[in-house]
This record gives structure tokens, C-alpha cells and sequence, in this order.
């Protein structure tokens, strides 16, 4: 059996005067990542997890903050995961 593994990035503009809550709101979502931030509002945000649905939620999370004035998917990418045999040889 395989599973996928999801990562996306993002490009995401938010209102300068909230940009620390935002921030704040961002790091609390489950596989996101901030990997920089200027003072004018924008964030590049990553999200990794194990389905569609995952990334997907974390985006309309995204979209839904306070703050956010627009969030731009950048890339995506996935990739399958194999398990490993629980018999080894």
C-alpha cells in the first residue's frame, strides 16, 4: 500500500498593521512553515501533509485569517510514499 506526500508553497499577502497575528495564525496550522517574512505583509508560506484534502484545508484556513488579503499558491508537488514491509529478510 502507498500513501502520498503533499508539499505546497504559497505567497501570502497580509494587512501590514496585523502581519504579527497573522504570522501567529499561520505557525499554528499543522504542517505549515513561514520561511520569510517582510514588513510590508508578505509571507512565503509552506505547507506539507499526507492527502489534497490536508493542503487544501490549510489554504482556506489561510484565506479565512483576519488580516489576509490574499494567499497565491507558487507550487506543488507530490510524491508517493511506500511502507515498509513489516517482514524484513
Amino acid at each position: 500500500m502507498s500513501q502520498e506526500y503533499h508539499v505546497t508553497s504559497l505567497v501570502v499577502h497580509a494587512a501590514p498593521k496585523v502581519l504579527q497575528q497573522v504570522e501567529a495564525n499561520i505557525r499554528s496550522l499543522l504542517g505549515a512553515d513561514i520561511h520569510a517574512v517582510t514588513p510590508e505583509g508578505k509571507l512565503v508560506v509552506t505547507l506539507e501533509g499526507s492527502s489534497q484534502r490536508a493542503i487544501l484545508d490549510n489554504i482556506e484556513a489561510i484565506n479565512a485569517l483576519s488580516g489576509v488579503l490574499s494567499a497565491s499558491l507558487i507550487y506543488h508537488q507530490v510524491a508517493p510514499l511506500e511502507q515498509e514491509s513489516e517482514e524484513r529478510l
